[in-house]
């Protein structure tokens, strides 16, 4: 496809430095891990730990397993809202103050839940902490790499993407232990790690402005691309929310069963986002994105398979394609746009977290109304399969 000539700007970034020349660029691993700090709390903790907790809330009668379900799909709504409005926060407030908000609202999210409140209670604070993961998870990469060098962009940008793998590792071993003291307690141990990661990043966190552009890029490919990805994100649903359920509650297996099988989906998390920026340098965005989501439609398809063997490889594939294709994404996103990726990445994180949105509030109704591990994991795997012939034939 004929790709539209590209403007050129002085700072290419969404989001320009509004500090002096001098420390543009100037040891940019600190401002990285802080970036990293709010995507590990913002969507490893706020989304992700909730995989473990689902279960063992149902199985302390705090919740049934349709109720669960209903918090898992309002946390993706709020994340909606808060991808949406992130970028709004940010200039009118500035882009750190925006971050200490994100972290602030997990904490008091976390707290919260440790009472058992309620349905209605408890939907509140899940839906507050998805508003504040998409908060920080919109403004925390692109904050990052606006103050640093070019060359150092992409460094930067896997270190604060890395963030979720990690937090998705963290929960995976600590939520098992944990339980064992309740749930209540276990609540409170995570707002508590978050107010400590808070500590850690706010020194740190990026003192950048949020800019406007309009330049144009390779139109077709953006949009094959944020639908894709949108309907990419509506297959990873039943991983996300219903991976643990279906060990413990599905298949029989034991809580720590279930911790590994996510310990597995983090560590495939970590290591497919790692080594995406590998991949598209040798392949390409776009061969390296149908590869990824290839893997992504074959961890599903493993899941439906009845052999524990085969639960605990999708969980690890699931984490390599699914959470990796996040990385593969922005990679193919700067290819299509060079300077303006951006604003396609803006879109596409809107189009991932519509499309979670509606599918996790569809299937909490059906599994609601049948109980089925197998339907929701199967409605994962065609939408997978639509996202990987999506990158495959229309681009």
């Amino acid at each position: 496809m004929r790709r539209h000539p590209l403007k050129r700007h002085a700072n290419p970034s969404h989001c320009s430095p509004s500090g002096p020349p001098s420390t543009v660029g100037v040891r940019f691993i600190r401002p990285a891990l802080s970036g990293a700090s709010a995507t590990l709390v913002g969507v490893g903790f706020a989304r992700f730990a909730y995989l473990t907790l689902f279960p063992a809330m149902v199985t302390a009668q705090w919740l049934d397993g349709g109720g669960a379900g209903l918090l898992g799909a309002l946390n993706l709504v709020g994340y909606l809202i808060g991808v949406s409005g992130g970028r709004l926060l940010a200039k009118r407030i500035s882009v750190p103050r925006s971050l200490d908000c994100g972290m602030l609202l997990t904490a008091l999210s976390f707290f919260a839940c440790s009472w058992n409140g309620g349905v209605f209670w408890l939907a509140v604070w899940r839906s507050a902490a998805g508003v504040s993961g998409g908060v920080l998870m919109s403004l925390a990469g692109p904050a990052v790499q606006a103050i640093v060098e070019p060359a150092q962009r992409g460094t930067a940008g896997g270190i604060v993407i890395a963030g979720v793998g990690s937090g998705i590792i963290v929960t995976a071993l600590a939520i098992p232990p944990l339980l064992e003291w309740g749930l209540p307690v276990t609540w409170i141990v995570l707002a508590v790690c978050t107010v400590g990661l808070w500590a850690f990043a706010r020194p740190a966190w990026p003192q950048a402005q949020i800019l406007e552009s309009s330049e144009r890029a390779n139109v077709s490919s953006a949009i094959v691309l944020i639908v894709a990805y949108g309907v990419a994100g509506a297959g990873m649903v039943p991983h996300m929310l219903y991976l643990a359920d279906l060990a413990v509650r599905g298949q029989g297996h034991t809580f720590s069963f279930a911790g590994f099988a996510l310990l597995l989906f983090g560590l495939g998390a970590l290591s497919g986002t790692l080594m995406a920026g590998r991949a598209v340098d040798r392949w390409g965005g776009a061969r390296s994105i149908q590869m990824w989501l290839a893997l992504q439609a074959f961890a599903v398809a493993l899941v439906l398979a009845p052999p524990s063997f085969c639960l605990l490889l999708g969980a690890f594939l699931g984490g390599f394609g699914g959470i990796g294709a996040t990385a593969v994404a922005l990679s193919r996103a700067r290819e299509i746009a060079d300077e303006t990726a951006g604003i396609i990445w803006q879109y596409a994180t809107a189009s991932f977290a519509i499309f979670q949105a509606v599918s996790s509030l569809a299937l909490a109704f059906v599994f609601a109304h049948t109980g089925s591990h197998n339907q929701l994991f199967a409605f994962g795997l065609a939408c997978s399969l639509v996202a990987v012939g999506m990158v495959r034939w229309l681009e």
